[in-house]
């Protein structure tokens, strides 16, 4: 690809490839929220930590009623600001303080009146929580991407929200009709 051409990779999945070299990334599939010139943020869908929700919204004094939430756990989304929770949710088109819409995709809200609608029962139905996220500096990602170090495909959300935590990195790629069996970690170059 020219350098001079930008390429946006917002509302994609990002699969770590086999032989990822950053520990912290590896077999991951990161939610691309923005990917812009100024460089790349997004979540690590598939990396629980010992956290459920229930303790999550006990810890900021929210109760939540909704018992098919508080046992869903609390995902790893990358190693920036890991004291901070960020919510993927469905686009509701409801005004949070502080939402980012995915173009094409969800929403990521970072505010606390998020969690708020939720234990009232009226907030999204289908979201996953993180603590930190996934960056990158302008040109990071496609130069990580140029040496084999991921694969891109449109996201879709039923993996995000509908697949079992184990089954979302092959979900993800079978998107790609990619059997990870198949997967080299050597970058072919002619």
């Amino acid at each position: 690809m020219p350098s001079g051409s930008p390429i946006d990779l917002t509302n994609q999945f990002l699969i770590a490839m086999p032989g990822m070299a950053d520990e912290t990334f590896a077999g991951t599939v990161v939610y691309l929220c923005e990917h812009n010139e100024k460089g790349a943020l997004g979540l690590v869908i598939n990396k629980p930590i010992d956290i459920k929700l229930r303790n999550l919204f006990e810890k900021v004094e929210l109760e939540l009623a909704q018992e098919e939430l508080a046992e869903q756990p609390v995902f790893f989304g990358g190693p920036v600001q890991t004291e901070r929770g960020f919510v993927l949710h469905e686009r509701l088109g409801a005004n949070y303080n502080s939402t980012l819409s995915i173009p094409g995709g969800l929403e990521m809200t970072t505010s606390k009146d998020v969690l708020e609608a939720i234990a009232e029962g009226h907030g999204p139905k289908k979201v996953l929580v993180t603590l930190g996220y996934s960056g990158w500096q302008p040109g990071q990602l496609e130069d990580e991407i140029g040496r084999n170090g991921w694969l891109s495909v449109d996201a879709d959300p039923r993996i995000i929200f509908d697949t079992p935590i184990e089954q979302r990195y092959d979900g993800a790629l079978s998107l790609l009709g990619i059997d990870p069996r198949m997967l080299s970690q050597e970058a072919g170059h002619a």
